[in-house]
């Protein structure tokens, strides 16, 4: 199958030439009714307008892939570029790379104790360049946008997402137009603004600013990473699963329980598993995922809960913002892999959320966003309900920092004292803990 660049064939190939690495991308397909598409920048099937997926050749890709080539590859999410959908002709040099990825995998006991877990993991991904995972996917995106011959790189986001665009696309020298929700949190925006994108805030919901980038995708040449380019974009999301079972000394986990917006993060970390598997790069065994969701927006727990697996949109209220897409594109497959897997959802409060937030920190010195919070709640619920076994050696994905959602725990921290510059002064406020 071949697609266009520039109105040139782009034909995928194996074999390699100077500078450049091996694509085992064979194109696009729906995921509905499985019609083949051409490499490019679309994300909806033209006949049933279905979602598009990227179709890999796993075969060529069993032949040449291998932990030892995987552990040759740098230290960041493109040790894994031949499971990802870098198109052929990609160079190394041609990535935009801020080094993302390779994030801490680190044992929770302390966490696990509170929780009643023997053995909990918590996958780390505040540390990555612009403090969230969603620096992934614009990693990856924007990658495939410059080989599609992109120059200016757009998205709609609750906030991480923004940030992330805009640092990448600073990095790349790329132009970066940036849409938001315009309640978002001010640290959010600040941190979007000072890597000098356009930067548009909507008054709306995410959900309002994303049909808003659907329309200006039509009419401008833009890389919208969440919009025409999500069949790559979303597949940034797999490395998260790649590096668990890396770390793990090239196992699976019994269960991983992820945040969900979207709901893709979960379904493509699924399918990292099953790729790896499938590539003979883990013993087969089972596995589940479990998903989180904030009560104020909840339609994929819902329609989990209630057992009809129809996602009704709803308008998002709630402290944990940067989860807050009330119509979640991929809220039915998210379904599908907890239910195949065995895995649950769970929803949890606004002040759930806060105490997740502390809970975490407390316990494990992990400062995490309101994401954290509804991760951390959400697995407490699933343990206390028998969702969670608590000897399942279980992963929590932990995806953004919490310095970005400093008003949510505003109101709850700070100061143990406050006391005058004596010695007499502290320690009449010590003795009256």
């Amino acid at each position: 199958m071949a697609a266009l660049i520039e109105g040139r064939a782009l034909v995928p190939r194996h074999g390699t030439e100077e500078g450049t690495r091996v694509s085992f991308v064979q194109g696009l397909r729906c995921r509905e009714c499985a019609r083949p598409a051409e490499i490019g920048p679309v994300h909806v099937c033209e006949l049933c307008f279905g979602p598009l997926e990227v179709v890999y050749d796993y075969e060529a890709m069993a032949a040449a892939v291998s932990r030892a080539s995987i552990a040759a590859g740098p230290p960041s999410l493109w040790r894994y570029a031949d499971l990802l959908p870098a198109l052929p002709g990609t160079a190394a040099e041609d990535r935009v790379d801020l080094g993302a990825g390779l994030t801490p995998l680190v044992p929770a006991p302390r966490l696990g104790a509170a929780l009643g877990l023997d053995d909990l993991w918590l996958k780390n991904d505040t540390v990555n360049p612009s403090f969230s995972f969603k620096d992934r996917v614009v990693s990856v995106a924007l990658t495939v946008a410059r080989r599609l011959g992109f120059d200016t790189a757009a998205c709609a986001s609750t906030g991480n997402l923004a940030n992330s665009v805009a640092a990448h696309a600073a990095h790349a020298g790329m132009d970066a137009y940036v849409f938001v929700p315009a309640d978002l949190e001010q640290g959010k925006v600040l941190a979007s603004a000072v890597y000098g994108p356009t930067l548009i805030a909507v008054k709306g919901t995410y959900d309002d600013v994303n049909r808003l980038c659907g329309e200006i995708a039509s009419e401008h040449r833009w890389a919208f990473v969440n919009v025409n380019l999500r069949p790559f974009y979303a597949e940034g999301s797999k490395t998260i699963g790649f590096e668990i079972a890396e770390q793990l000394d090239w196992t699976l986990p019994d269960h991983v329980v992820a945040p969900m917006a979207s709901g893709s993060m979960l379904v493509k970390i699924d399918k990292a598993f099953d790729e790896l598997t499938r590539l003979g790069l883990v013993e087969e065994r089972p596995w589940r995922v479990s998903g989180a969701q904030a009560s104020g927006c909840a339609p994929i727990a819902t329609a989990m809960k209630d057992g009809t697996g129809f996602v009704r949109p709803v308008k998002p209220s709630t402290v944990a913002k940067s989860l807050a897409i009330g119509n979640p594109a991929d809220g039915f497959y998210a379904i599908d892999a907890v239910r195949r897997t065995g895995g649950w959802m769970e929803d949890v409060s606004d002040a759930e959320v806060v105490e997740g937030m502390r809970l975490l920190a407390s316990t494990e010195g992990l400062f995490a966003e309101t994401a954290g919070g509804v991760t951390v709640a959400s697995l407490r619920r699933l343990v206390a309900t028998g969702r969670v076994d608590p000897t399942e050696r279980v992963v929590a994905v932990i995806s953004g920092i919490g310095l970005k959602t400093l008003d949510a725990v505003a109101d709850v921290v700070g100061p143990t004292h406050t006391i005058d510059a004596g010695y007499d002064d502290f320690a009449a406020a010590i003795s009256a803990q």
